[in-house]
């Protein structure tokens, strides 16, 4: 009978060799900085040309929208690299130019210098009360309407739970956490409120005359939203869902039972838009210095030694107990 130690180990070596093994097959795995820019600038010029194509009428909105969010999530994942400082360690300008560009893909949420901070916390404390980052997205909540709601609407989520995490967390700090999000975030979120609001007034007041300054307001708002805030709505929801799912809150004693892997033909909608996030993220937490992309390469061999030591998969089980892992 292995130890906790001892499987986890088998784990991180089994990850590890199969990298190792796949950088030498393929030595282009190993110009790392230069593979992050590559994806940067497709995920980056392929945002920024589907909202042109939209904007001259060669796409449909529809179209737009789900280019875009795929663009937005391939940003979210060289975020979390660099949250690791996996590309440009020793180049502070170019580190934060990537750092900022993925940020302004991807307005709704907090900065990712402070999310590093809140990030490598969850690392250390993940499964637990000061596990700030997944709770932020609604790991361990048991009421389901307060699950979605924070799921969904991140500013909604962090005004709901201030008090309870005013409590809990050590390093809580409302102000903290929403200045952090201070500009981009800030402008999102009153772009889509305003979004909502101004179709509502046209819903229940059709023949008002509406001045011609508000009139072009709200076509440059479902502009806006077609390009960015729809596409990362739907990017944030996919993400949050997974992660808080996948994710264990309470239980847990070592990395093992940290999280599961969600695998299977219904995870698809939510792994398109989150790069199969619920596929390969539990690998992440057994060797933590791993570009997303091998993390995707490495994922079937991961997967097999996992599963031998004692890595859940698909544990239903736990979304009956806000995520509670319970032997």
């Amino acid at each position: 009978m292995l130890t906790t130690h001892e499987r986890v180990q088998k784990i991180v070596n089994a990850i590890s060799n199969e990298e190792q093994r796949l950088r030498q097959k393929y030595p282009v795995l190993n110009f790392q900085n230069t593979l992050g820019i590559f994806i940067l600038l497709i995920s980056l010029t392929g945002g920024i040309t589907s909202g042109v194509l939209y904007y001259n009428g060669v796409i449909s909105a529809w179209a737009c929208i789900l280019i875009s969010t795929v663009c937005a999530s391939l940003a979210h994942e060289l975020e979390h690299d660099l949250i690791h400082r996996l590309y440009f360690r020793n180049n502070w300008f170019m580190h934060n130019i990537m750092m900022l560009l993925v940020w302004l893909m991807r307005p709704n949420t907090v900065n990712p210098w402070y999310r590093r901070k809140i990030h490598l916390l969850h690392h250390k404390k993940s499964g637990t009360q000061q596990d700030l980052e997944e709770r932020l997205v609604g790991n361990g909540i048991a009421n389901p309407l307060l699950r979605i709601m924070v799921m969904f609407d991140g500013l909604i989520g962090l005004i709901l739970q201030r008090k309870k995490f005013n409590q809990q967390v050590d390093c809580f700090s409302f102000i903290k956490v929403f200045n952090a999000g201070f500009p981009l975030a800030t402008l999102y979120f009153i772009g889509g409120y305003l979004f909502i609001l101004s179709h509502a007034l046209q819903a229940f007041y059709p023949e008002f005359n509406y001045p011609q300054w508000l009139i072009s307001l709200m076509s440059s708002l479902d502009f806006l939203v077609v390009v960015i805030i729809a596409p990362n709505f739907i990017r944030s929801a996919c993400l949050n869902i997974v992660t808080s799912y996948l994710h264990y809150y309470r239980g847990v004693d070592n990395v093992v039972q940290q999280t599961q892997v969600l695998k299977g033909w219904f995870m698809w909608p939510f792994n398109l838009f989150s790069f199969n996030f619920a596929g390969t993220h539990s690998i992440h937490h057994f060797v933590v210095k791993q570009p997303f992309y091998i993390r995707q390469l490495v994922a079937i061999t991961a997967h097999k030694v996992m599963k031998q030591n004692g890595v859940r998969f698909n544990d239903f089980k736990s979304f009956k107990h806000a995520n509670r892992y319970i032997d």
